[in-house]
């Protein structure tokens, strides 16, 4: 038996989009970041871009738990003396809801030039509009699953 190596002209790329309204930001992270990488086909390899494109709409309803929305900090430096900035996680959905989605997904991906390749193919929205509408072919449940529910 021979071990199947995949090729980067066997990938076929289909469009997801992800309703973050009432989802809670880790997973919605987790399941973009999962069809980003290409985790779901049989044919993936890691040292390959094998992953899918992901529109993720409503961002500005994504949900975190706990006091996280008071707690949570996002750090930038400039690289100045005295150029070390942090921002609340509620300042930041005020401001720019996307780059929050985008930050959590950026995350979960490799720290590679792979993982840079892969995260061009994440397109975060505020609104419940996309200009990607032609291209989609699936669209991801916006219900969260809960326990009991038949998943498939």
């Amino acid at each position: 038996m021979k071990t199947h190596v995949t090729k980067s002209k066997e990938v076929e790329r289909k469009w997801h989009v992800i309703d973050a309204a009432d989802r809670i930001l880790g997973k919605l992270a987790t399941e973009a970041a999962g069809l980003l990488m290409g985790k779901h086909k049989p044919i993936f390899s890691p040292n390959l871009d094998t992953g899918d494109n992901v529109v993720v709409v409503n961002a500005e309803k994504v949900r975190v738990t706990g006091n996280k929305q008071k707690d949570k900090l996002y750090y930038r430096h400039s690289g100045y003396p005295g150029g070390f900035k942090s921002i609340p996680l509620e300042k930041m959905m005020q401001d720019n809801p996307t780059r929050v989605v985008e930050h959590a997904v950026r995350g979960m991906l490799p720290r590679t030039r792979l993982g840079a390749q892969i995260f061009k193919k994440l397109r975060v929205y505020a609104g419940d509009a996309h200009p990607h509408l032609a291209q989609v072919t699936q669209s991801s449940s916006t219900e969260p699953k809960t326990e009991g529910q038949k998943v498939g």
